[in-house]
């Protein structure tokens, strides 16, 4: 089910210099504020997690997974490359699932370890913040790159529509809006990180086990339908 060559393609397309520094540019600038937050204020439990959930998981978190999610196999797509791809012996679900594990590496990598290291410098780990929001990240990182993947199977404004739902949805509707919090993955990874951090100050208006199957659910199928998309392509191209 992993192909190495086609992540090793994938891993190439998006760690190319231009998504690259968008990459590396979001996890500098929360660390920036974290480093910023400590030196204005000290270390204040309610203000880490304040800047965890309201930069890091609501906003930080879903644009990197835009960014790895579409572009693992967007670009290929728009510019006729994937045709190749699906021309080598390698089976649809094969490819799909191998660009799921890329993007959802790469998703973690530039959201979950930044949001740990700003929770240290924010407080310290005080009260588990800085874990339950790493935990939280990671949660959300698989979600969200199966949700981006998707997209970028079945439009080539994938990522105008990720950012739309990143920035829109997750990181205001989510945030404000009480009927929107129960489709929110931001909510959804929120039940996880506060039963980790086991206090108030980390919390969500969808509980544990509701969170844990959507979560499960929207990951599963999202990455179902995007094979499904991707033979339907494929059919395209032979004919």
């Amino acid at each position: 089910m992993y192909d190495p060559t086609v992540a090793r393609l994938t891993y190439r397309a998006l760690l190319g210099r231009r998504r690259a520094l968008i990459l590396f540019a979001l996890p500098a600038l929360l660390l920036v504020i974290a480093g910023a937050v400590r030196a204005l204020t000290g270390a204040d439990d309610q203000i880490a997690s304040n800047v965890l959930g309201g930069f890091a998981l609501a906003t930080m978190v879903p644009i990197i997974g835009v960014i790895a999610g579409t572009g693992a196999i967007g670009p290929e797509i728009d510019d006729g490359s994937v045709v190749y791809l699906l021309a080598k012996p390698v089976k649809r679900p094969t490819i799909i699932f191998t660009k799921l594990i890329v993007a959802v590496a790469v998703t973690m990598v530039f959201s979950a370890i930044p949001t740990f290291v700003a929770g240290l410098i924010l407080n310290g780990n005080g009260q588990q913040i800085a874990v339950a929001y790493t935990v939280a990240a990671l949660i959300a990182s698989i979600a969200y790159a199966a949700v981006f993947l998707l997209l970028g199977t079945v439009t080539r404004h994938a990522v105008v529509f990720g950012l739309v739902y990143a920035l829109v949805w997750e990181a205001l509707f989510g945030s404000l809006v009480p009927g929107a919090r129960t489709l929110s993955i931001q909510q959804w990874s929120l039940a996880v990180a506060q039963k980790v951090a086991g206090s108030d100050l980390v919390t969500s208006d969808v509980g544990l086990p509701l969170a844990t199957v959507l979560l499960a659910g929207v990951t599963v199928a999202a990455t179902w339908y995007a094979g499904q998309k991707l033979r339907t392509l494929t059919l395209a191209g032979e004919e």
